[in-house]
This record gives structure tokens, sequence and C-alpha cells, in this order.
């Protein structure tokens, strides 16, 4: 009977074929516990969770790997693991979301690429399985792609919404606006928008009575224009993600571009040896 390889012996082989990936991991943590001490003897608790919270997500491509039997190539993970330090630790912490206008922008063009690629993954392992008794076309598969990305874009747009008023955070961006159109101004209360140009400042009556004039240049809308604007730049990743898994269906076996996105299914060990399917 042969005895299984130790947990040990599995990260050091991990650690040399994955040495690039091995290498950005050991630098990022280094960079997220240094930036989690800092935090907290400023004690800005806040960014003491959020940092703690990278450092679980960064665990989740090995846990996927390991658990689930799926391998991730180096590119889609280097791309993972420095997306989830985009976000939380430079977005967040480092407020790149505010120092650089189009950095969330960045982000959720590159999330509907990167979902698409894992719903392109998930379909095609199905369609490849042979205890599957369906095959789906490249084209149908390409669409399942783009709407498994679609799908997460929105759910993540609800849970931005959930946060800020459920527990007024500011997830959901504001934008300032000179010009807006409104059914609210119509006169007759009917459904005729009306349009309002030239805004220049927003004025805010509070309960007491007292106004603040925020002198912003302009009308403060509220979450709406940036949640659209996220979900426009998702479905670009997304189509553009489905354009490439769908040539890379139908032309299989061409092309290398596409693998780099997409993960392979671990199969059983033979003779000591781990097989690979490629999906």
């Amino acid at each position: 009977m042969k005895k299984k390889p130790c947990q040990n012996q599995t990260w050091v082989q991990e650690i040399k074929t994955k040495k690039g990936v091995a290498i950005l991991y050991v630098i990022l943590r280094i960079f997220i516990i240094a930036t989690m001490v800092l935090q907290f003897f400023n004690k800005n608790f806040e960014n003491v969770f959020l940092c703690v919270l990278t450092l679980l997500l960064l665990l989740v491509p090995t846990f996927v790997e390991r658990k689930i039997r799926i391998e991730l190539p180096d590119t889609l993970e280097i791309i993972i693991i420095l997306f989830i330090f985009a976000a939380e630790i430079l977005g967040e912490i480092k407020a790149y979301y505010i120092t650089f206008p189009y950095w969330d922008t960045m982000l959720h063009t590159l999330n509907g690429f990167l979902c698409a690629a894992i719903g392109f993954s998930l379909v095609d392992i199905l369609n490849r399985n042979s205890r599957v008794s369906f095959s789906l076309s490249p084209a149908f598969m390409a669409l399942v792609a783009f709407c498994f990305s679609m799908t997460i874009g929105v759910l993540w747009e609800f849970f931005e919404y959930f946060m800020d008023h459920a527990v007024l955070f500011d997830m959901q961006k504001d934008t300032i606006i000179n010009t807006i159109s409104t059914v609210m101004l119509d006169p007759d209360h009917g459904t005729r928008a009306v349009a309002v140009k030239g805004i220049k400042d927003t004025i805010l009556v509070l309960e007491d009575g007292s106004q603040i004039a925020l002198g912003l240049g302009g009308y403060l809308d509220v979450g709406i224009i940036d949640t659209m604007k996220d979900l426009f730049v998702n479905f670009i990743g997304a189509v553009v993600f489905s354009v490439i898994g769908f040539f890379y269906v139908k032309n299989r076996g061409r092309g290398t571009f596409a693998r780099r996105f997409i993960p392979k299914v671990l199969m059983e060990e033979k003779d000591g040896k781990q097989m690979e399917g490629e999906v």
C-alpha cells in the first residue's frame, strides 16, 4: 500500500511549480500585515478588519485548488490575488478609489472578465465530462459565461446597496452632476420629466431647519450613476471573455491566451502521479 504524500511535501511541490505565484503571495502578505499593524496603532480598527479580511480572501484560491480539485492557471491566480489586494488594500485603505477616479471602473471591468472566465470554465467542465449526457455549442457556452458574469456583477451591486442603506457605508460612490431630469418637478403632478440644467451646488436642509451648502459644484447623485457605470464595464469585460471563450472552444487546441484564464480539473492519482484534465 502506497503512502500518501504528507501535506508539507504537497506545499513544497506547489511552491516549486508556482514560484512566481508563491513569491507574490509572500510579498503581498508581508505588506498587508505591516499595514494592519500600522492601522492598529493608529486605532483605525475598521481598516484592521479589512486587512484580516484580505488575508482570508487570499486563501480562497488555495482552498479552491485543494478542496475542489481544480488547478488555477498561474495567470488567473496572479490576477485574482492582485485584484483582491487592489480592491481592499489600495482601494479602501489607501483611498485609491478617491485618488484615481477610474480605479473602481478598472476593477469592475476586470471583475466582469474574470467572472466570465470562471463561468465559462464551469460549463466547459460539465460539457467535457463523459458522465454528463449533454453537449453545448460554443455560442451557448459563451452566453452562459456572459450571464454568469453579469449575475455576479448584479449581486455585488445588491450587496453595495444593502451596505450603504443598512450600515450607512458609501460603497456606491456618489457622482456630481450639473443636469437632472425628474417628474417630481412636473407642475401638473403628472409623468412629464422636467429638466434642470446648470446646477451649481447642493444644499442640505436638516430637521432643525438649518441649511448646509456642500459646495460641490453640482447636484449630488447618490449611487445610481456609479452602479450603472459598474454594470456597464462589467458587461464589457464579460463580452470580451465570452468572445474569447467562444473561439477557444470552436477551435479547440489552438491558441494559448484563453488557457491562461481557464482552470483545469485535477483527476484521480494514477501510479503515484496526479493527472490533470484540461478544461
